[in-house]
């Protein structure tokens, strides 16, 4: 058996070569009558996609795309839900060589098009209840190259379903898997925007490696389980380990075509018979305020959670409900996961509930001193930071197009990486996060940054300014809240609160609107100008 060591060095072999082929190695090497995705509706029906399939209708699709002029290094977005769809779209955009753009469907059209502008994305597939976010109108420019593709039955003019899509290749062979090699490109995802507009990271393939690691050693998943990864495979968490790291592992991955229902999460846990679960703390809490009396069926051996900071009393009650460990795991969309407390047996040690955990295989994380670019000593408050010359699995090497924004994430010798984070490390190498160095708002799993809702709530004509940062939830970790100065002779009530909340829903995110909105006569700013967003929060609970 390799070591981990070992591991990492042949997952880079492969993943990084010259000829790696991205539609191969999540698809086409896996046997053909397995299952890789499971569709399940909100009824608890379900469909299976085997890796044939998604082998055939990708590659169909992938002539269609190749005849309507998509080819390497172009980019394809998709504005998709959960389920086969969207990996069917994905293999077929990856299998030319091509660019996958994931877009969250809680994003509105503001926020779609400046996804969409650069670099040029030159075709959208999306889910016929979205279609009207790509019409030409406010925050919606015009763009007659652009193609539409929906998933429906019939299309709009000028558009394609995906079966009118596909048929353009009819009677062409399918393009082969494009070998693009490790360096290329093959998602270009965006953060959050917690300082200024969202940036865009380029993923290369070769990220394809850490990746598989973490599946294999932060979650342990293995041929036998019954995986379920509930984040949206939009977003990065579920992109990456709801989608890419089991087609990757040529194992089996679940989709719910649904929202977030405890209830239903339970029905689904139980009738599916999941053994290995990764979630948000958002879901553990909704099941913990749930759950009575656990069903018999449900019998999961690992449970993960990412995406914000796991509380000690979520873990307690985990532990009691479900018999097993929740486990917390720490990365970023820039890394995938790269510390937590791992589900494998050869590294699997007690959780502390009050911890990120440790660096995962191919990783070396620690805490830099708060200005000084040298380790702190433990115990010692500083930058939590990734060794880039000791982190075989390190991909990330800039945003497109953004030099400043790419500078500031490494120190000047480009040996660190800085991850925006802040906390303590101590004398076994377990880190404990402090707290974030940007304004970033972390509620039910998604990490929302001001700026586009600050940028949202200045649309109303009622808003002179705005600030917005989370305050604390028990639920949701953090809720978005806004303090608000309105404009001359403009009285503040709830009415006009739930205007800006429409608003930030409309023109931004349905996700990220204010729950809480205050209105005040000025700011709290420096004396650069700069809103100090500290004065308006509630200081961390704890």
């Amino acid at each position: 058996m390799p070591d981990p060591a070992q591991h990492v060095r042949d997952w880079l072999a492969a993943y990084d070569s010259p000829t790696a082929a991205v539609a191969h190695l999540l698809c086409e090497r896996h046997p053909r009558d397995r299952v890789a995705l499971t569709e399940i509706g909100p009824d608890l029906d379900s469909r299976d996609l085997t890796y044939g399939e998604l082998a055939d209708r990708s590659a169909a699709l992938a002539a269609g795309m190749a005849a309507a002029g998509i080819g390497r290094g172009d980019h394809v977005a998709t504005l998709l839900g959960k389920g086969t769809d969207l990996a069917v779209t994905a293999l077929a955009v990856w299998r030319l060589g091509a660019v996958h753009v994931p877009l969250l469907t809680a994003f509105a059209p503001t926020a779609i098009a400046h996804r969409l502008a650069r670099p040029a994305v030159k075709l959208v597939v999306c889910d016929d209840d979205q279609r009207a976010k790509l019409a030409p109108g406010p925050g919606m420019p015009a763009d007659p190259h652009r193609l539409i593709a929906t998933t429906g039955r019939t299309a709009r003019e000028g558009d394609h379903t995906l079966d009118s899509l596909a048929a353009l290749g009819a009677g062409a062979p399918p393009p082969p898997p494009a070998a693009v090699g490790g360096a290329a490109p093959f998602l270009l995802l965006h953060t959050s925007g917690a300082a200024g507009p969202a940036k865009a990271i380029p993923v290369p393939v070769r990220a394809l490696a850490a990746f598989h690691a973490y599946h294999h050693y932060g979650l342990d998943v293995d041929a036998d389980d019954v995986y379920w990864n509930t984040a949206d495979p939009s977003g990065t968490y579920g992109l990456y380990h709801g989608l890419i790291s089991p087609l990757l592992a040529g194992h089996r991955t679940l989709h719910l075509r649904a929202g977030f229902d405890p209830e239903l999460t339970l029905d689904v846990l139980a009738t599916y018979e999941v053994t290995n679960l990764a979630a948000s703390p958002t879901v553990y809490r909704s099941l913990r305020a749930t759950l009575k009396t656990m069903p018999p069926e449900i019998a999961v051996r690992h449970l993960s959670s990412a995406g914000e900071p796991l509380s000690a009393d979520v873990v307690d009650w985990a532990a009691d409900a479900f018999g097993v460990a929740v486990r917390d795991h720490y990365g970023q969309t820039e890394l995938g996961m790269c510390v937590g407390h791992p589900n494998h047996p050869d590294l699997s040690a007690e959780p502390r509930p009050d911890s990120l955990g440790i660096a995962l295989p191919g990783w070396a994380v620690t805490v830099l001193e708060p200005v000084a670019d040298e380790e702190a000593p433990p115990g010692a408050f500083g930058r939590i930071a990734v060794d880039t010359k000791a982190s075989p699995l390190m991909w990330f090497t800039g945003y497109a197009d953004a030099p400043t924004a790419t500078a500031a994430r490494f120190t000047p010798d480009g040996r660190w990486y800085l991850t925006g984070d802040t906390g303590t490390r101590d004398r076994e190498e377990r880190l404990y996060f402090a707290s974030r160095d940007d304004d970033a708002i972390l509620t039910s799993g998604y990490r929302i940054g001001p700026f586009d809702v600050e940028s949202a709530l200045l649309e109303h004509p009622a808003v002179a300014e705005a600030a917005v940062y989370g305050v604390p939830d028990d639920l949701h970790g953090q809720l978005v809240a806004a303090t608000v100065v309105l404009r001359d002779g403009v009285q503040g009530d709830d009415r006009l609160a739930e205007e800006l909340r429409e608003t930030v829903r409309t023109r931004f995110a349905a996700h990220a609107y204010p729950r809480r909105i205050t209105f005040a006569d000025q700011l709290p700013r420096s004396p650069s100008g700069k809103i100090r967003r500290a004065r308006l929060a509630p200081p961390p609970r704890g």
